[in-house]
């Protein structure tokens, strides 16, 4: 396979921002991919390169866009696809950020070569990447964001995200089961919050104007109880959002230290049935973690930031026992491959992530099967990208693992 040509444009994610799509184009086919956009985003992360400029509010990506034209596409068109790869990307960017192409054109590109290279060995993409990262594929649990706070909401609720669960035995039954919860919840914040409180945030949960976690968690808890399908509680508190000068604000005016939000933890575990908390402290606050050793997932999002650098200074100082994965965090999907195998090596979970900003791009759903880690945090059961997601995982189960409805 040749590749003849590559062209980058700007597209418009989810939340109305500008972002990079890449059309690959080879003499077998062309492959697009488009990147997401985060909202809370860790502060060391790999540059998403923006224009700052008038247009968009200062959100376009024609410098992304160009770099991918003109200084990427001198680099690979006209090579054989097994001949480019991450690497070579990476090295013309030369950055420790990836600041001077910007992850979100590299990132681009890298997505559309994985799905060239697929292709190119007459694979799917979920099995190409389980074929160059040694991993057994299977179906995930989904981790649906069906409350939202934070910055992903208008209400007063401080931590993030609230996620429902579903614990089936395959991926259909899981989405029956997700579906069937999240209309009960609209039905329950409808009657109790009213009409307006059945909008939803970034990620396609409810935001109903909750001010305690505990009245978001009562409420999951009384729909797990009044539902036919099992399901567990997960929760970010996305706490780096919540830091300040004097502790961790988790409701509107009300400030704490990190020891006390550590009780608070405990008395939330014992209270309900919660089974994973990501970034329950803020992104440096590691004295914080070494001090949280609960009996569930701790999950790292804003404190690993899919960073192979960080990830092993999490693992030798033992701060979390499983990795957020997200490719934007970190700019290609090989590093983000690299950081997996990290994390599979400490014995740590992994779990699978969209970002806030998204598009109807699929390409993480293929990811989280061929890696094979069980967990997808895709988002509430709504919105057409979020929706595509989840339609992709169904029809991977039902071709490939003979399940259906």
């Amino acid at each position: 396979m040749i590749i003849k040509n590559v062209k980058a444009r700007q597209i418009f994610d989810s939340r109305g921002n500008p972002t990079v799509e890449v059309k690959l184009i080879t003499d077998k086919g062309n492959f697009k991919a488009s990147v997401p956009s985060g909202a809370s985003t860790g502060s060391f992360e790999a540059l998403e390169l923006r224009d700052n400029g008038k247009d968009f509010k200062g959100k376009g990506v024609m410098k992304a866009v160009n770099n991918v034209n003109k200084k990427i596409s001198k680099v690979i068109v006209n090579k054989k696809i097994e001949e480019v790869n991450d690497e070579v990307l990476i090295n013309l960017d030369g950055t420790e950020n990836k600041s001077k192409l910007g992850a979100n054109a590299i990132l681009a590109v890298s997505m559309a070569m994985y799905r060239a290279k697929a292709y190119n060995e007459n694979l799917e993409l979920w099995q190409y990447i389980a074929k160059v990262s040694k991993r057994k594929a299977k179906l995930p649990h989904p981790y649906s964001n069906v409350i939202n706070g934070g910055v992903h909401a208008g209400n007063d609720l401080m931590f993030q995200e609230f996620m429902l669960v579903p614990k089936e035995k395959t991926f259909h039954d899981d989405v029956r089961t997700l579906q069937e919860m999240y209309q009960d919840l609209k039905e329950m914040i409808k009657k109790k919050y009213g009409v307006s409180a059945i909008n939803v945030g970034d990620e396609g949960g409810f935001a109903p104007n909750l001010k305690k976690p505990e009245e978001a968690l009562d409420l999951l808890t009384k729909v797990i109880d009044n539902s036919s399908g099992n399901a567990v509680i997960a929760l970010d508190v996305a706490a780096t959002e919540l830091k300040r000068k004097e502790g961790y604000e988790i409701e509107k005016g009300k400030i704490i230290s990190g020891e006390k939000l550590i009780d608070y933890y405990k008395n939330l575990l014992k209270q309900y049935s919660i089974e994973s908390i990501e970034d329950p402290f803020a992104e440096d606050d590691y004295s914080m973690y070494k001090k949280f050793k609960p009996k569930i997932q701790v999950v790292g999002d804003d404190l690993l930031v899919t960073n192979p650098k960080r990830i092993k200074y999490a693992i030798k100082n033992k701060l979390v026992n499983a990795l957020l994965l997200k490719i934007n965090q970190i700019g290609s999907v090989s590093e983000a491959l690299q950081a997996a195998d990290l994390a599979f090596k400490a014995n740590w979970n992994v779990m699978v992530s969209h970002r806030s900003g998204e598009t109807t791009d699929d390409f993480i759903s293929d990811l989280v099967v061929g890696l094979g880690t069980g967990q997808a945090k895709i988002g509430g059961f709504s919105r057409g990208e979020r929706i595509a997601k989840y339609n992709r995982l169904l029809e991977i189960e039902e071709e490939h693992f003979n399940v259906t409805f």
